[in-house]
């Protein structure tokens, strides 16, 4: 059997898919950006990003909730930013995305849940209880300090620099602090029962 059939009854969405649908909208804005200026970068990462939540559910015919988040936000923020003429909107959407995703998780382990999972959904294999709640604080604090760190960058340096550090700086910060929880999820893994031969 193929190891790329779906186990869970869903229609499948290839890795590489997956990762240009999440990266492109950003793609997009960088671009936008240096073509033209901050509203023409808006406006095309509003497109962009509602372009591929439509492609994600055309495939999956599933949205995850941190992706519908996501969009709300995009949409108000840039939707702001082109009617009231203003970049610091735009420029606030990280922040508010990192606070929310953040205290939605510390807001979970607050009441003994591991948000992280529901949030996320297949972006985690299945872990331990104990491996919910570790890489779940240590997300939780991640994102709180990215939204931080926005606010430092968009108040304190260039509009330039700031567009070229959500493509150069969030994004590689992102994938190594992802790579550093390998260790913890292979340690929390749960590890499926055996089957059982059987015989005929």
């Amino acid at each position: 059997m193929s190891n790329n059939a779906p186990t869970s009854g869903k229609p499948a969405m290839s890795a590489g898919l997956k990762l240009l649908l999440d990266l492109g909208p950003l793609v997009v804005f960088f671009a936008a950006y240096f073509k033209g200026n901050i509203y023409v970068a808006t406006g095309a990462f509003m497109a962009a990003t509602v372009t591929a939540i439509a492609i994600y559910w055309f495939k999956v015919r599933h949205i995850p909730m941190s992706q519908i988040i996501t969009l709300v936000i995009v949409l108000v923020f840039g939707g702001l930013t082109l009617a009231l003429d203003d970049p610091r909107f735009i420029k606030m959407k990280p922040t508010m995305i990192y606070v929310l995703f953040a205290a939605i998780l510390f807001g979970g382990l607050a009441t003994g849940r591991s948000l992280l999972k529901v949030v996320f959904e297949a972006a985690f294999p299945p872990l331990t209880e104990a491996g919910w709640r570790i890489l779940t604080l240590r997300w939780a604090i991640f994102f709180a300090v990215l939204a931080v760190l926005n606010e430092a960058i968009w108040r304190n340096f260039s509009e330039e620099f700031w567009v070229s550090f959500k493509l150069f700086g969030f994004l590689p910060l992102t994938m190594v602090f992802a790579m550093a929880q390998i260790g913890v999820m292979n340690r929390h893994a749960v590890t499926p029962p055996e089957e059982t031969p059987t015989n005929g």
